[in-house]
């Protein structure tokens, strides 16, 4: 490709929801997000809790606005013809802060520059400007074929954000179903599969299974799920402990490509935790655990930002005595490991 151009693509990627240790909730949001030179945007404007206008749960007409306007086939959204390139996950208020960029044709080129970070209805790019990161100059088929695309359904957001949970204890399973639900994600409580329309398993992207669930059991669900044509996540839950089998349900409807999380790597194991992130971004460890009496515990253990590379951070002993097991949390990801002795 001829100096000065950068290639453009999109991705399906998450903002990882979940019940934190505090008690509070982080919405999950799936999203399309913006792929230049093989890599998310988003990992280069350092540690930040955003999503891209292309998210799956915004209605369909606002979805289409957003890539027509990316396309240029509307007016810009901001004045001096900025747009927003990522916003806030909680709310897309402006008054939360967003990276907004000038996108505008070069002939046949776009060119994505002025990157800032923006608060009101004007943007200062000298001192808010993200002043390491483009200008971009696309080329023009290949920047239309990638939006295009997802006006044609092609590669449109995930929207299969409803679990199915199967288990012997009603009471966990409602709590569990409540936490999901308070996150943005559907879940259903059933005995098993069987029956249920090939029409309604199309809408579920996982399966969790309680401990008490028996491997017979396990087999006739996945066959159901087999028979109607529909690939699913199965999730062995690991303790009844709801925000972690919120974790490990985060983490199974992950669909982001593994060459293009921030966290790919998590080793619990003789009391400290080994972690690989592929870019600098705040890592959040979470130690949980059951005693004696099988009462829950959660411990924050680390929160902090890491480099890319490989990282050991040891734990608290008294935070992963017996039965124990470690969180690791991103903004956009979230991997889940049972602490080996």
């Amino acid at each position: 490709m001829s100096a000065g151009y950068a290639t453009f693509g999109l991705a399906p990627a998450m903002r990882a929801g979940g019940v934190l240790s505090n008690g509070d909730y982080q919405i999950h949001r799936d999203f399309v997000d913006f792929i230049v030179d093989g890599r998310p945007l988003l990992f280069q404007l350092s540690d930040l809790d955003a999503v891209s206008p292309l998210a799956s749960d915004v209605p369909p007409a606002i979805f289409t606005e957003q890539v027509r306007s990316l396309l240029l086939e509307a007016r810009a959204p901001l004045p001096d013809g900025r747009y927003v390139v990522y916003g806030c996950p909680e709310c897309a208020d402006l008054a939360c802060g967003a990276v907004t960029a000038v996108i505008e044709r070069d002939g046949e080129d776009f060119i994505w520059r002025d990157f800032a970070w923006q608060t009101d209805e004007h943007a200062d790019p000298v001192r808010n400007g993200y002043h390491g990161i483009g200008p971009f100059r696309f080329r023009g088929e290949q920047y239309r074929e990638a939006l295009a695309a997802l006006l044609d359904g092609e590669s449109a957001p995930g929207t299969r954000r409803r679990v199915l949970l199967i288990g012997a204890r009603v009471a966990l399973l409602a709590k569990l179903a409540a936490a999901l639900r308070a996150i943005g994600i559907g879940a259903d409580i059933a005995h098993d599969a069987h029956g249920v329309p090939a029409d309604e398993l199309r809408g579920y992207g996982a399966v969790a299974f309680g401990r008490a669930i028996g491997q017979e059991r396990r087999e006739e669900v996945r066959r159901c799920f087999e028979q109607a044509g529909v690939e699913v996540a199965y999730v062995e839950g690991l303790a009844p402990i709801v925000p972690l089998l919120v974790a490990q349900i985060e983490h199974a409807l992950d669909r982001s490509p593994v060459e293009q999380r921030r966290l790919t790597r998590l080793v619990a194991a003789g009391g400290e935790a080994g972690l690989e992130v592929t870019s600098p971004c705040r890592v959040r460890l979470t130690a949980y655990r059951l005693d004696r009496l099988y009462r829950a515990h959660a411990h924050d253990v680390f929160d902090g930002v890491l480099e890319a590379g490989r990282h050991r951070i040891a734990l608290d002993a008294r935070t992963v005595r017996g039965q124990s097991f470690v969180v690791a949390r991103t903004a956009g990801s979230v991997l889940v490991e049972t602490m080996a002795r």
